[in-house]
């Protein structure tokens, strides 16, 4: 597992009719404050904050396609030559990290293929290196090289 801790960030919230709401700062909109949207906001954080990642090369839950199914990815940060190159799936921090969670992202990957795969339910975190068809463990989150 890779530890992280997350950064203290002035993240902005806001309540309307009873619903909690999270301003998500890459995508500029509020979205409803869910257990895995708090997990994605931090972690976003953490990447942009700890590990210096650049926001522009950040998208966050676009859409792919599986065959004929739609899905979307939480987390992909693309590589200086604007190549997908590390993929993250959040997951609420109830959802224990299994077999079934690695899964799904390993299909994600068969659509938009990257060297880094990343699972985290906001306590633990795990990351993988592809190399070839076999996953490494990593012990920390890869350096962006700029």
């Amino acid at each position: 597992m890779i530890r992280i801790e997350y950064p203290d960030h002035p993240f902005r919230t806001k309540q309307e009719e009873g619903r909690h709401f999270i301003f998500d700062e890459l995508r500029k909109i509020w979205l409803r404050l869910t257990p895995e949207e708090w997990v994605r906001q931090n972690f976003l954080q953490y990447l942009l904050q700890v590990q210096q990642y650049p926001a522009a090369l950040i998208a966050v839950e676009k859409e792919i396609k599986l065959g004929e199914l739609k899905k979307r990815f939480d987390i992909l940060v693309y590589d200086q030559h604007h190549q997908p190159w590390l993929m993250v799936e959040c997951k609420s921090t109830d959802v224990s990290l299994d077999e079934s969670v690695l899964q799904q992202v390993l299909r994600y990957n068969i659509s938009v293929p990257v060297p880094y795969l990343v699972i985290t339910n906001g306590h633990y975190c795990a990351g993988f290196a592809k190399q070839g068809t076999q996953l490494q463990p990593l012990s920390a989150l890869p350096l962006f090289v700029k």
